[in-house]
């Protein structure tokens, strides 16, 4: 602490090494994104707080899909459970365990991809840590980025969590059959989202009773086609 005003005296030198590390990691993603471009494969990166549903929705997704092969990068700071039950549905799993790390880094990715060597014109998931900051700060190298969001949840998120609802491509809202149980208005989180990011879409779902799936289909259709 500076004994003239009562700065931080360590505060620049933080903030240029934050820039060091994000700007290794946009180069580390520019070469990830570069690599899958070339092959045509879509890299996206799935994003929300825990709890949400994105491992539900991957089984339910390897299960039903019947586009182009899927793979999953699976990140988690312990444990490999979500991975295993992703390669019980049939579906190719690399597990990235972070540790301490609240996020995946574009080096991770760069690292799993080789690991798992998907065929060209599939797609990837790179399941990233339950965490709705970090994850927004590191690009990947991704081709597009999903928040899942859930009604069990508040309708404030977005506005909560703005870059990460505003770093989204799609935006889907889990576990709709819950709605006659919970007090959740979604028109209100479509607004808040919107408020975050204007060109936002939502699409709202449920992983159990299948209902708004057939949309997530088609939006990772156009993924490959794209």
């Amino acid at each position: 602490m500076c004994g003239t005003c009562g700065c931080d005296e360590e505060s620049p030198r933080t903030v240029v090494l934050e820039q060091q590390v994000l700007a290794k990691n946009d180069g580390l993603a520019a070469e990830n994104r570069d690599r899958a471009q070339s092959r045509g494969v879509a890299l996206i990166n799935l994003m929300s707080s825990p709890g949400s549903g994105k491992t539900s929705l991957l089984a339910r997704t390897v299960r039903e899909f019947d586009g182009a092969p899927l793979a999953v990068v699976e990140g988690d700071q312990e444990t490999g459970l979500d991975a295993a039950r992703l390669r019980e549905s049939g579906c190719p799993v690399v597990q990235i365990n972070t540790g301490t790390g609240c996020h995946l880094d574009a080096a991770m990715l760069s690292d799993a991809l080789r690991a798992l060597q998907p065929p060209d014109r599939s797609v990837v998931f790179v399941e990233n840590v339950g965490n709705l900051v970090c994850p927004a700060l590191f690009d990947l190298g991704e081709r597009a980025r999903v928040v899942l969001a859930s009604v069990t949840e508040g309708a404030d998120k977005p506005l909560k969590y703005p870059h990460m609802f505003r770093s989204a491509d799609l935006v889907l809202l889990n576990k709709i059959d819950l709605l006659p149980h919970v007090d959740f208005d979604v028109a209100r989180f479509t607004d808040a989202a919107s408020t975050a990011n204007p060109g936002a879409r939502v699409h709202p779902l449920s992983v159990t009773t299948g209902e708004g799936l057939d949309a997530w289909y088609t939006w990772l259709d156009k993924q490959v086609l794209a």
